[in-house]
C-alpha cells in the first residue's frame, strides 16, 4: 500500500467520513488497508489454547470472576472445583470441567477468548447482563454465551475474510472500521448482543443453535452491505433487521425468484391454495381429536392440577374433564365427564378478551400466559377457558376451533405452513420446467392436420 494513501487516511479522517465520493484508487487502497489490518488477527485466530498454560487459563478465571464476583470463593479444593464447573456451565462453555478445551480448535483459536475478555472488561455491564440473564433461565431457552462467542468469532472471521490476501481491483471496504481504534473488538461486542437478542426472538433452544447462527450471519451481512459509517450506525441498521424482518425479506426475495410473479404462476398458486388450506384444516382437526392436556390456573402453592380436552371423532362434541396428573398419551372419552356440543359454540376469543384474563388475579399473570390464553364461548352464556402449554398448541387449538366454526384460520403457524406447503407443491409441479422460461400468455393452438391417417408402429 502506498505510504501517501496510508497517511492521508489516518491523518485526515474526513477522507473516509466526508460527503465527497471517494475515487476508485483511494477506495482500493482503503480496501487493502482493511484486509491487511484484519490479517493482523490471523496469528491469534490460528493459535490453539494450551490447557496447561496458566497465563491462558487465568483469562478464563477472569471471565468467571467478572461474571460471578459477588459469590463466595470456597476454600476447599473439591468445593472450588465443583463450583467452577457449575459456573463454567452457566458461562455457556461446551466443556464444563476444562473450558480451555473449547479454544483448541482453529479458527477461531485464542481470538475468541480475546474477544470475550474485551467484552467482559470494556463492556462489563453488558457482559454480566448477558451471562446472568441466560444462566438464570430454566426453560431450555438459555443462550450459551461461551459457545456463541466462539462460533460468532469464527463467523466474523469468515465474513471479513481474515487471513486472505487482498484482491486486485476490489474496492469493497467498510468505513466504520476506520472510525475506532478497537473496531474489530467493538464489532464483536455489537454482534454478540445481536446474537443474544435474536436467540430470544426465535425462542431458540440448544437444538436450534445452527439456525440462530444462520439468521445472525444474514443479519450481519445485510447490515454490512448498507456500508454503515460508524459502529453506532451499525447498531441502528441491525436494530431494523430483527428476526421478523429477516423472515419478511426472505419471503419477499423468494417470491421474486423463479418467475413467481408471472400470471401463470399466480394462477397456479391461487388454484393450489384452497387444497393446501383444506389439508391444514384437516391436520388441525385431527390434532383436536387426539386432544391436549392443559394446566389449571390457580394458586402456585397448591398442587398443580391438569385437565384434558379433545374433539369427538365426528367433530360434533368437545369432551373435557379433570385429571390428577399429566397423561402420557390420549385420554379415553369415557374418562372425560363434561362435554360441549360444537353447535352451541358461539365464538372463540383470545388474549385480553378472555374472561379468565380479565379477573383481578389473572391480570398479574405474565405476558407469556396472556399470549397463550383463549376461551370458548357457548350457550347459554358459558365459557371454557384455556391456557395453552406453548405457542404451537395455542395455534393448533385456535385454528382448529375456528375451522369448526367455519371461520378463517389466522394464526402465525397457519401462515407459515401455508407458505411452506404451497412453495413445496409449486416446486414439485414445476420440477420439469426448471431453466425453461414460462411465457406470459399461453401458446396458440396449432391448426388441425390435413388428415388423421397417421400411426406409429412400435414393433
Amino acid at each position: 500500500m502506498e505510504p501517501r494513501v496510508y497517511r492521508e487516511c489516518w491523518k485526515n479522517p474526513h477522507v473516509i467520513r466526508g460527503n465527497r465520493p471517494i475515487k476508485a484508487e483511494m477506495a482500493h487502497q482503503l480496501y487493502v488497508l482493511q484486509v491487511l489490518t484484519f490479517n493482523l488477527l490471523e496469528e491469534r485466530m490460528m493459535t490453539k489454547m494450551d490447557p496447561n498454560d496458566q497465563s491462558q487459563r487465568d483469562i478464563i478465571f477472569e471471565l468467571r470472576r467478572i461474571a460471578f464476583d459477588g459469590e463466595n470463593d470456597p476454600t476447599g479444593t473439591e468445593k472450588r472445583k465443583a463450583m467452577y464447573t457449575k459456573d463454567y456451565k452457566m458461562l455457556g462453555f461446551t466443556n464444563h470441567v476444562n473450558p480451555a478445551m473449547d479454544f483448541t480448535q482453529t479458527p477461531p483459536g485464542m481470538l475468541a477468548l480475546d474477544n470475550m475478555l474485551y467484552l467482559a472488561k470494556v463492556h462489563q455491564d453488558t457482559y454480566i447482563r448477558i451471562v446472568l440473564e441466560n444462566s438464570s433461565r430454566e426453560d431450555k431457552h438459555e443462550c450459551p454465551f461461551g459457545r456463541c462467542a466462539i462460533e460468532l468469532t469464527r463467523m466474523l472471521c469468515e465474513i471479513l475474510q481474515v487471513g486472505e490476501l487482498p484482491n486486485e481491483g476490489c474496492n469493497d471496504y467498510h468505513p466504520m472500521f476506520f472510525t475506532h481504534d478497537r473496531a474489530w473488538e467493538e464489532f464483536f461486542c455489537v454482534c454478540i448482543q445481536l446474537l443474544n437478542k435474536t436467540w430470544k426472538e426465535m425462542r431458540a433452544t440448544a437444538e436450534d443453535f445452527n439456525k440462530v447462527m444462520q439468521v445472525v450471519r444474514e443479519q450481519i451481512t445485510r447490515a454490512l452491505a448498507m456500508k454503515p459509517s460508524s459502529i453506532d450506525q451499525l447498531k441502528n441498521k441491525l436494530r431494523g433487521l430483527n428476526y421478523s424482518e429477516i423472515l419478511r425479506l426472505r419471503q419477499s426475495e423468494r417470491m421474486s425468484q423463479d418467475d413467481f410473479q408471472s400470471p401463470p404462476i399466480i394462477e397456479l398458486r391461487e388454484r393450489i391454495q384452497p387444497e393446501i388450506l383444506e389439508l391444514i384444516k384437516q391436520q388441525r382437526l385431527n390434532r383436536l381429536c387426539e386432544g391436549s392436556c392443559f394446566r389449571k390456573l390457580g394458586n402456585r402453592r397448591r398442587q398443580e392440577k391438569f385437565w384434558f380436552c379433545r374433539l369427538s371423532l365426528n367433530h360434533k362434541v368437545l369432551h373435557y374433564g379433570d385429571l390428577d396428573e399429566s397423561p402420557q398419551g390420549e385420554v379415553p372419552f369415557e374418562l372425560l365427564s363434561d362435554k360441549i356440543p360444537v353447535s352451541d359454540i358461539k365464538s372463540v376469543v383470545t388474549g385480553k378478551d378472555c374472561p379468565h384474563m380479565k379477573e383481578k388475579s389473572a391480570l398479574k399473570q405474565n405476558k407469556e400466559v396472556l399470549e397463550l390464553a383463549f376461551s370458548v364461548l357457548y350457550d347459554p352464556d358459558e365459557t371454557l377457558n384455556f391456557v395453552a402449554p406453548n405457542k404451537y398448541e395455542y395455534c393448533i387449538w385456535t385454528d382448529g376451533l375456528c375451522a369448526l366454526l367455519g371461520r378463517e384460520m389466522g394464526s402465525d403457524l397457519t401462515r407459515s405452513d401455508l407458505d411452506t406447503l404451497i412453495s413445496m407443491e409449486m416446486k414439485l409441479r414445476l420440477l420439469d420446467l426448471e431453466n425453461i422460461t414460462i411465457p406470459e400468455a399461453p401458446p396458440p393452438v396449432p391448426k388441425e392436420p390435413s388428415s388423421y391417417n397417421f400411426t406409429y408402429n412400435y414393433s
